[in-house]
């Protein structure tokens, strides 16, 4: 299986002795690290876990559901 890549907006500021990111695109995805290198990974990472958890939380839903794809232009 072929993963899509999509591109979201990464934001970076420095605090103190570390780092400090988020996604502008997605709530709930946010990290800190003490190198930029650090919390660029770890940024990658909460991108997965708030997708996992969100995909988890459907799969609960009662009811009908309706999934499809959503494209937009921002």
């Amino acid at each position: 299986m072929v993963k899509k890549q999509r591109q979201l907006t990464a934001v970076y500021q420095k605090r103190g002795r570390g780092y400090i990111g988020w996604i502008e695109e997605i709530p709930g995805a946010n990290t800190q690290g003490a190198t930029f290198a650090e919390v660029k990974e770890n940024l990658k990472e909460a991108v997965g876990l708030v997708i996992e958890a969100n995909r988890l939380l459907t799969k609960t839903l009662k009811g009908a559901v309706i999934r499809e794809p959503l494209r937009i232009s921002a």
